[in-house]
């Protein structure tokens, strides 16, 4: 078997070699020559994946490590017999970090309690779910908007799902983690438009951790401009890596599409990959994977932190948007650079709380780390 692979993904090399012939090229260097002769293509979103540069080939497979396939024109695969395979769910804890991290750090530079606070998370699949529950640990009010969840579970539903006119209306800070989708009755392609920002009632925080074109860059600077909304925490971008940099300068948090980039989350979209690959092509083989590297401080030290800050100070300990923020500002031309070159993160698991105070005791736990 002959298989692409994109370079940029960890814990593949050494991996993929186990099931056949293995070429690796950075994504934006997947051409129609290069995967001409292949059987399967292990990507990211980098490239996209139709008619252009498929047409003709040998590939039987692509298989995604990522949660999302706008990437890849599923209509012109299913018609030739080009299957094609994502990792739903892998990066769903390092997003909820990610959300985590930015909530903290909005209610620590405008002074509020998030246990006063609603949230509308629109978009409630894997990711979403993941950021509802850490809200609720948080002790915020949550909100749950998704309409082809709510469609298909009907009745059965054991989830309280709102429309989006009551997230308009009640909440303080708007997160979202639906696919991008430019068709259909539940389209998200500029879900976040001027007619959106103009019915919000309590000026919140926009949030965007899921694709770039969610929400339209002329219409968040123009509720920006007016204050529509208190601010925006941008992860994904329309027309990324070539990102607006009036939006850029106004965004309160603004990362090179690294939300689910912890290093947990990538060795799952990697295992998922390699599972698909073995699914499709019926090997017989029992992969031998890397381990993912300890961070350099795995033991958090709350000494001398004010019981108060000690959350925060954890959380930012495993994961501090502020840095990339500051990068991406400075060199917003290095975006897709930031992104394949992107350093070790470890989830809450991989760390070890020592000192904590007995009021943030449980809520740390919670959370997913490790408590002495």
């Amino acid at each position: 078997m002959k298989i692409l692979a994109d370079s940029h993904i960890p814990f593949l090399k050494g991996v993929a070699e186990q099931f056949g012939e293995v070429e690796y090229l950075p994504g934006n260097q997947f051409t129609r020559d290069a995967i001409k002769l292949k059987d399967a293509l292990i990507v990211r979103t980098v490239t996209h994946f139709g008619y252009d540069i498929l047409h003709g080939s040998s590939v039987k497979l692509i298989c995604s490590a990522t949660i999302g396939y706008d990437h890849i024109d599923t209509e012109y695969c299913d018609s030739h017999g080009i299957a094609w395979r994502t990792a739903p769910g892998c990066n769903a804890s390092s997003v909820e970090q990610y959300i985590t991290a930015s909530l903290l750090f909005l209610a620590r530079k405008y002074n509020f309690n998030l246990k006063e606070k609603t949230i509308g998370i629109v978009g409630v699949g894997n990711v979403g779910s993941k950021v509802a529950v850490a809200c609720r640990k948080l002790g915020m009010n949550v909100l749950l908007n998704d309409p082809p969840r709510e469609k298909a579970e009907g009745s059965n539903s054991e989830t309280e799902f709102v429309n989006i006119r009551t997230i308009q209306l009640e909440a303080d800070i708007i997160t979202f983690h639906t696919p991008l989708t430019k068709v259909g009755e539940h389209k998200t392609f500029h879900l976040v438009d001027n007619s959106f920002l103009n019915f919000l009632e309590r000026k919140p925080f926009i949030i965007n951790a899921a694709r770039g074109a969610v929400t339209s860059n002329q219409s968040l600077k123009k509720a920006l401009n007016n204050g529509n909304i208190s601010g925006v925490v941008l992860d994904c971008w329309e027309n990324e890596p070539e990102i607006d940099a009036e939006l850029l300068s106004m965004a309160e948090i603004a990362t090179p599409h690294i939300a689910g980039y912890s290093a947990d989350g990538k060795w799952t979209a990697t295992k998922m990959s390699i599972d698909n690959l073995k699914d499709h092509f019926g090997l017989d083989i029992t992969p031998v994977y890397q381990p993912i590297p300890e961070p350099k401080e795995p033991v958090i030290d709350l000494k001398g932190i004010a019981p108060e800050d000690q959350l925060a100070h954890a959380v930012w300990h495993s994961y501090n948007p502020m840095r990339e923020t500051e990068l991406l500002k400075t060199s917003p031309e290095k975006f897709y650079w930031f992104r394949s070159n992107y350093p070790l993160r470890r989830e809450y698991h991989a760390f070890t709380v020592i000192n904590s105070h007995n009021s943030v005791h449980q809520k740390l736990k919670d959370l997913g780390f490790n408590i002495i």
